[in-house]
């Protein structure tokens, strides 16, 4: 078991009891703000390294597809290193590194530079840095209101990518593109005290409970891992043989196909080829973020309530109708508008159900690791995405072929949330 956490602020703990739960989202939701910030960052550089450098951008586009990958891989691994190794240690760390490789990117000459640093070092500390993050805070500090809490944190994750985007692509597009690199990085780093100062590993190091549990009937402590690749690859051996865990994760890939990797790598592009400024494009996916704020969190609240899967299957059959139809809109502001405030209630929405429906059938000690799975998931598809987008666009000359693709999967990911059972792992293996 990790070390108590010594240098969480003595003075609020016995001040707000469970409540301190909140306090540990707020430092967490920034966090997950500045990481989702930097992870939105290659797609305001593709005109800037193109023009500076003349790297192609299937090149840059690679070191994006690179940076989702490795952004997802990483998940279960640190989910598993949270428990392994404490979740503040692991945290600093993935901040730290995020913060040296967006800062090291403003020394970068060659393209190699940009493969490693953006795709593989921002990579890594972000993965460590996301969804699984907050799946772990969500299900350590609370007992109730779990899916409130998810869908605040995911909110985070989304809308930092999208709101930092107008400040990114001002500042990639002036005389400096480093000024963007370094502005991430400086964001990040003001996060290291923080965490340092509040975010302890858990509640019980602190002398709590979990938010909403009932100090006569404490839940049980939870068993000790084996080891750090016993525990990730052992949640993947266990979950791997259910029906359910295919499901989430066929679902999550479409998820992250249709999200940040073709709408959140390839619309700046796809506005500039209707002679839309990376500016104003930007400003679109901003909008998204906004509302993003709004559906993400009323998606946690809804899912406290109703069934996951049942949202998932609106959730997915909207999303997959609005990219279809995108593409033969006449990209004026009032349509551009409208797909983003409509696209921005239903961007990452996905998250909460899909983390409520991990739990029921995986149990809370799993689910962290088996959820970094599926993030996994999401992120193979946005990196397939990334790279199908700037493919199709440069055989096709259009960006339309992309759009109706990956409308259609989500309405193939609306069929299959529907399929998903929510009977726990035991019966699920029981039935394999």
């Amino acid at each position: 078991m990790p070390p108590p956490a010594r240098s969480a602020s003595p003075l609020l703990i016995p001040r707000l009891g469970q409540r301190y739960a909140f306090v540990v989202v707020g430092v967490i939701f920034f966090c997950l703000l500045f990481s989702a910030g930097l992870r939105a960052t290659p797609s305001v550089l593709l005109d800037p390294l193109h023009l500076v450098f003349g790297w192609s951008r299937a090149t840059i586009s690679l070191a994006a597809a690179l940076g989702i990958f490795f952004y997802g891989m990483v998940g279960p691994f640190a989910a598993a290193a949270m428990d392994h190794f404490g979740l503040r240690r692991v945290l600093l760390a993935a901040l730290v590194m995020m913060a040296a490789s967006s800062a090291a990117s403003a020394f970068m000459t060659q393209s190699w530079h940009l493969i490693a640093l953006w795709g593989i070092f921002s990579g890594i500390g972000s993965g460590a840095v996301a969804t699984v993050l907050g799946a772990t805070i969500a299900n350590r500090w609370f007992h109730q209101h779990r899916g409130l809490a998810m869908g605040i944190l995911t909110a985070s994750t989304a809308t930092g990518n999208l709101i930092f985007l107008p400040l990114l692509a001002a500042l990639a597009s002036s005389d400096d593109w480093t000024r963007a690199v370094w502005a991430v990085a400086i964001a990040i780093l003001v996060m290291v005290p923080l965490v340092w100062r509040l975010v302890p590993d858990g509640p019980a190091s602190v002398g709590l409970l979990p938010y909403g549990s009932d100090p006569d009937n404490p839940p049980p402590p939870p068993a000790p891992r084996t080891g750090l690749l016993a525990a990730t690859f052992g949640a993947l051996g266990r979950a791997s043989r259910t029906r359910a865990f295919w499901f989430l994760f066929a679902t999550f890939w479409v998820c992250g196909f249709t999200t940040n990797g073709l709408v959140g790598t390839h619309l700046i592009a796809m506005c500039g080829d209707y002679g839309i400024a990376s500016v104003q494009a930007a400003g679109l996916l901003a909008v998204m973020g906004i509302f993003d704020l709004i559906g993400t969190t009323a998606s946690g609240w809804l899912t406290d309530r109703y069934d996951p899967r049942k949202l998932l299957f609106i959730y997915y059959s909207l999303r997959g109708l609005s990219l279809m139809a995108l593409p033969y809109t006449d990209f004026s502001l009032y349509s551009l508008s409208i797909f983003a405030v409509f696209y921005g209630l239903d961007w990452i929405a996905t998250v909460p159900p899909t983390l409520r429906l991990a739990t029921d059938v995986f149990g809370d000690r799993d689910a962290p690791v088996v959820f970094g799975w599926i993030v996994a998931g999401h992120q193979i598809g946005a990196a397939t995405a990334a790279w199908m987008g700037g493919f199709v666009r440069e055989v096709s000359g259009s960006y339309l072929m992309a759009f109706v693709l990956a409308g259609a999967t989500g309405l193939a990911a609306a069929v299959i949330s529907l399929m998903i059972k929510r009977q726990h792992m035991t019966e699920g293996l029981a039935a394999t």
